[in-house]
């Protein structure tokens, strides 16, 4: 059986956008290193 993370043990990144953290999702588990922006409101306030 598998252990379960807390919260505090997941990784999280810095956003550019905001400058808020923001810490790993299930639906990032494939793509994290590809992760730039907290939500899609930054991604798409990005300059």
């Amino acid at each position: 059986m598998k252990r379960v993370r807390s919260k505090s043990d997941l990784p999280t990144k810095i956003c550019p956008v905001c400058q808020r953290p923001f810490t790993w999702r299930k639906k990032w588990a494939d793509c994290w290193d590809d992760v730039k922006y907290c939500s899609e409101r930054c991604r798409r306030r990005r300059s």
